[in-house]
């Protein structure tokens, strides 16, 4: 292999994690050229609208896996919790990253936590999860749609148009933002997205010389378990983003396996349910039967009534 293509985003945080995988790819592979095929996919054209009403974090996928099938690119680069739990027929997701901070962050105004925001304070994100999570804990809040990159929503808190923010504490960190974080959100207040922090690579399923170079790259296997566990909980719940889920997975202590925290909630807060297991996790089979555990558990709770209520 001489080239090879990276599909990607044309967000600050995309290209950021495309020149990323450049750097690992070339470290191992320094006679390949590294090209990108920049797309604007529909989730960066439609931002007047929740994700909710119009499909999905699968519309920040669709026309990136096209290029891949057309061999437009060679391979795509995701933010891991924007991929749906089943990929386009003839791909496969080759490989996946270490996992950069997984937590939800608050960015406030006046440096305040979810705990200390004003009675009634204006509260933006677009997702339904984190939505849910925080209502469950602070009813009074009012949650607005935020739609944009990461620097157009920092924007609109400045601007004061909220009060604060709620964006994955990974992409601020990547983007050198971090500084921006007023609070970190602790499980016990909102569990992360699947698979945040992760950054997935996507490929076609016979393209058996890009998935030998980049697993070589960038492949983590520990933290490919972590996923495999949190995805079979999504493909599991057949969840959308109309309802609220969430899982997170962690290494026991004691290094026996796995432990799988999950949620499934209304998306005004009224109901929210939670659930762990733990297990063995020698590999993604392994991994991925904690996850099926982990969505039997909130069913037997009544996940099912949520999960009808909000489809």
């Amino acid at each position: 292999m001489k080239r090879l293509v990276i599909a990607t985003r044309g967000s600050q945080l995309a290209l950021w994690q495309a020149e990323h995988t450049k750097a690992r790819l070339l470290a191992v592979a320094p006679e390949l050229v590294v090209d990108f095929n920049v797309i604007t996919t529909s989730g960066d054209k439609i931002l007047d609208v929740p994700l909710a009403k119009v499909g999905g974090k699968g519309l920040f996928v669709k026309e990136i896996e096209q290029a891949l099938l057309d061999r437009a690119a060679d391979l795509a680069v995701h933010s891991m919790k924007d991929v749906p739990a089943e990929l386009a027929p003839g791909l496969q997701l080759a490989a996946v990253s270490s996992r950069e901070v997984p937590w939800d962050a608050l960015c406030a105004r006046d440096a305040l936590t979810v705990e200390t925001l004003p009675q009634g304070a204006s509260v933006g994100t677009s997702s339904m999860r984190r939505q849910c999570q925080l209502l469950a804990k602070r009813p009074d809040l009012k949650i607005s749609m935020l739609r944009g990159n990461v620097p157009t929503r920092i924007r609109r808190l400045d601007e004061g148009v909220f009060d604060a923010i709620v964006l994955a504490a990974a992409g601020l960190t990547r983007l050198g933002l971090a500084a921006r974080i007023t609070q970190e959100l602790p499980l016990d207040v909102s569990i992360p997205a699947v698979a945040q922090g992760v950054l997935g690579f996507e490929t076609r399923a016979d393209d058996a010389e890009v998935i030998e170079l980049v697993r070589r790259a960038i492949h983590d296997p520990a933290e490919a378990r972590r996923v495999a566990a949190e995805r079979a909980f999504l493909l599991e719940m057949g969840g959308s983003c109309q309802t609220p889920l969430a899982a997170h997975a962690r290494d026991l202590a004691d290094g026996t396996g796995l432990g799988l925290v999950g949620m499934c909630g209304m998306p005004d807060g009224s109901r929210i349910l939670r659930a762990e297991v733990t297990g063995a996790a020698a590999d993604e089979g392994d991994a991925a039967a904690l996850g099926v555990r982990l969505a039997a558990e909130l069913l037997a709770q009544g996940a099912g009534e949520i999960l009808a209520a909000t489809k």
